[in-house]
């Protein structure tokens, strides 16, 4: 019996296989549980974490996790990565269907500066 873990973890891998982090644009990745939303920029080529930000921190972590949450997660992770010296990344939903709070955190991104 396939559990939706089992088969959002499967879509990860595929995307996976197409999307990889450099130096030059680090991966933007994606974790989103019922409770909170994570996102890390990441170095594939070093294994080095550039910047990160989630929905636990303590500005937000008293929030329900909305569109408007993941928004401000977005934006959060934008300043992070531009102070990092990140202004381009590839993103990786990491299996997980773009629409939603997803869109929102990207969107916010966006806004913020940050080229995918």
């Amino acid at each position: 019996m396939k559990t939706r873990d089992v088969a959002r973890r499967k879509r990860h891998f595929r995307v996976r296989k197409r999307v990889h982090g450099t130096a030059a644009r680090p991966r933007m990745a994606v974790f989103r549980s019922n409770r909170y939303i994570y996102v890390q920029v990441i170095d594939d080529v070093t294994g080095r974490t550039l910047a990160a930000a989630s929905s636990q921190e303590k500005e937000l972590r008293e929030r329900t996790l909305t569109v408007g949450t993941a928004a401000e997660v977005g934006k959060l992770i934008a300043s992070r990565a531009k102070a990092a010296g990140v202004s381009s990344v590839v993103f990786d939903r990491g299996g997980f269907a773009y629409h939603g709070r997803l869109k929102a955190l990207a969107d916010a991104a966006r806004e913020e500066g940050l080229e995918f």
